[in-house]
Formats: structure tokens, C-alpha cells, sequence
């Protein structure tokens, strides 16, 4: 993006922002929430650009009033000191550019939503399960963290402590926009409890990371859909193994069949259920849209095969590499305790880099 197209544009985002706060003051804003919601939805996205817009425009001020006593200055040492001064302020100039820059980068619409998480064994046996749960119990030490809350929906447990397969709802504002970093398959080597001659073993799990759909964006017919109802299992209370609670929908259009047992209410598995098959039509739709668009879309959903990976976990060194940033970080112990952030902000910064090439590119064509 050329400066002079970078300028008009901001500018035209600073308009907006101060109609935005003629439009909510107005009486007939307050007395319509819809309207009050919408407006506040706007000027709340604008607020981050507009601010450091106005940092951008207060450093430059700042540059040309530098500038202007370094050519007046007489005595040397005078000119050096603001020399320096002015060399501070342009690196400040640079990093306000390229905050405004990732700021201007087109928001997903989903980040803020919660996530719905599924953790899957893949190749490896016993193995497999075991490093699933290890996934959960990070998921779940990383949400604790950030304060999020997490809600097992459904989970199929192996029978030595692991998981066939998991899901679960993470709660908390920003959680799809974190974790969907995560989605992928994810391989571990280290040498498993079951081992008895000490050889190391290569097992993986899947990831698979959607953001909570709303009714409105995805319509679920009452006939497209068939609802089983069953005995619950897993821990609980007296109620297990003696209410048919749990609940599998199947998704007759599609094949796709979700289970859920909160192992006390019918009807809340079902809605819980529904909204998991909810967010996987929602994706399945999105998928499509892109292959119709001829956009390259990496799947989360794969195979589970060794060879496939986003994320490497080896426990005799210590490591965890993010092949996808070609990333090595050390003590993996934190890692699996909840520390994922150094991870993901590298992704996310990776992310915001490709789509500001990306921008620039469709700029000079």
C-alpha cells in the first residue's frame, strides 16, 4: 500500500470515527439498542486505528519540530543531542506504520467467538490416547490462564488414562482467535510408559479447532436430522448408567454425527450437541466457498499419519518445533503446563506478515 493511498485512507477511517460519535450521542440512537449496538460494533473496531493515528500524527510534529532546531542549532553538541532525539522519533514513526499497517489487516468475524475444540488419537495405539489427553490438559492449564472457562462436551476415553477422542467448548472472548492456531496434526516422540526397553515412539493426535456458529448463520432443519438417545458413561453421578441422557445426532444430508453427554440433561446435551453440529456445517461451508474460490486452505482435518504435522513434542530433547514457522522452543514440561503463548504469538505474527505481503502485492498489480 503506497503512502499516499495509506494517508487517504486513514483519514477517511478518522471521518468516520468522529460521525460515529455524532451518530451515538444522537436521541434517536439511544432509544434504538439495534442501531446503538451496530454503531458502538463500528466505532469500537475503528477506535485502535484512529489512536495510533493520532500517535503517528503527534510523532511527526514532533520530527519537524526536531528537524527544524537541528538545522538551527549552532553549537555542536546541541545538534548532536537533537540528532539523537530525532533518530528515536523515526523509529517510533516506523513502529506506529507498522501497527496501523496489521491493524488495517481484514479482522475474521469469528475471533471473538468461543472455540469448539475436538482432540483425536492417531497413529500409535495406547500411545496416542495418552498424548490426546496430554493435549486436553494443556488446552485446558493454557485456558485457565486466560481466564476462559472449559466445557467438556463429549469424550471417549481409551481405558489407560487416555483418549480416543475429546471435545469441548472453550468460553472466553478471543478463544477461536487463539487457539485456531492450534488445528492440525499433532506429533509427539518420547518413549511410553508401556515401553518396557526403553525405545522411543512416534505417536500423533488431531486437533480440530471451530468457532462457535450461531442460528442464524448456519439453519438446521428438524428433518434433516436424526436424534438417538443412550446411557451415559464416563464419571458422574448416580444418573449415569441409568437415564438415557446422552445424545447423538446424526446430520442426514451430510453423514455428520455428533455425541454429547453432560450425563444429567437430555435436553441440554442436545443443544449442546446441536451447536457442535452447528460449527462443523459452518465449516464444512467455508471449505467449500474456498475450493469454489480456488483459495488454498489448509485443513485442520487430516489423516493422523506420522508424516503429517504442524507441531513436533520431543521429550528426550526437550523441544517442541512448530514446523509451520520452523519455530524450536525449549522446556517442553511449561509448554504442556499452559505456556502456549510464545507459540501462538509467533503464528500470529507469521500470519499478520503473510497477509501484509499479501496486501502489498495486490497493491502493485
Amino acid at each position: 500500500m503506497q503512502n499516499g493511498d495509506l494517508e487517504s485512507k486513514l483519514e477517511a477511517i478518522a471521518s468516520r470515527y468522529e460521525e460515529l460519535n455524532t451518530l451515538m450521542a444522537q436521541p434517536e440512537t439511544a432509544t434504538d439498542p439495534a442501531l446503538l449496538q451496530r454503531y458502538g460494533r463500528e466505532h469500537a473496531s475503528l477506535t485502535d486505528v484512529v489512536q495510533t493515528y493520532a500517535a503517528l500524527k503527534d510523532v511527526r510534529e514532533q520530527i519537524a519540530g526536531a528537524t527544524e532546531m537541528a538545522d538551527d542549532a549552532l553549537e555542536p553538541e546541541m545538534r548532536e543531542l537533537v540528532r539523537d532525539e530525532l533518530d528515536q522519533l523515526r523509529e517510533r514513526e516506523e513502529q506506529l506504520l507498522a501497527d496501523i499497517k496489521v491493524a488495517l489487516l481484514p479482522k475474521d468475524i469469528m475471533d471473538d467467538r468461543d472455540a469448539i475444540v475436538t482432540i483425536q488419537a492417531g497413529a500409535g495405539g495406547d500411545e496416542a490416547g495418552l498424548f490426546a489427553a496430554d493435549l486436553f490438559r494443556m488446552y485446558t492449564r493454557y485456558a485457565d490462564t486466560k481466564r476462559w472457562s472449559v466445557e467438556v462436551l463429549d469424550e471417549n476415553e481409551s481405558g489407560i488414562g487416555g483418549f480416543k477422542e475429546v471435545v469441548f467448548e472453550v468460553h472466553g472472548r478471543g478463544a477461536y482467535a487463539r487457539l485456531k492456531f492450534e488445528g492440525g496434526t499433532h506429533r509427539v516422540q518420547r518413549v511410553p510408559t508401556t515401553e518396557s526397553q526403553g525405545r522411543i515412539h512416534t505417536s500423533t493426535a488431531k486437533v480440530i479447532v471451530l468457532p462457535e456458529a450461531e442460528e442464524v448463520e448456519v439453519e438446521i432443519r428438524p428433518e434433516d436430522i436424526r436424534v438417538d438417545v443412550y446411557r451415559s458413561t464416563g464419571h458422574g453421578g448416580q444418573s449415569v448408567n441409568t437415564t438415557d441422557s446422552a445424545v447423538r445426532i446424526t446430520h442426514l444430508p451430510t453423514g455428520l454425527v455428533v455425541t454429547c453427554q453432560d450425563e444429567k440433561s437430555q435436553i441440554k446435551n442436545k443443544a449442546k450437541a446441536l451447536g457442535v453440529l452447528r460449527s462443523r456445517l459452518w465449516d464444512m461451508e467455508q471449505q467449500k466457498r474456498a475450493a469454489e474460490l480456488g483459495a488454498a486452505r489448509r485443513s485442520q482435518v487430516q489423516t493422523g499419519d506420522r508424516s503429517e504435522k504442524i507441531r513436533t513434542y520431543n521429550y528426550p530433547q526437550d523441544r517442541i518445533t512448530d514446523h509451520r514457522i520452523n519455530m524450536t522452543v525449549h522446556n517442553l514440561p511449561r509448554v504442556l503446563d499452559g505456556e502456549l503463548d510464545p507459540l501462538i504469538d509467533a503464528l500470529i505474527t507469521s500470519d499478520q506478515a503473510e497477509k501484509l505481503a499479501s496486501m502489498f502485492e495486490d497493491t502493485q498489480n
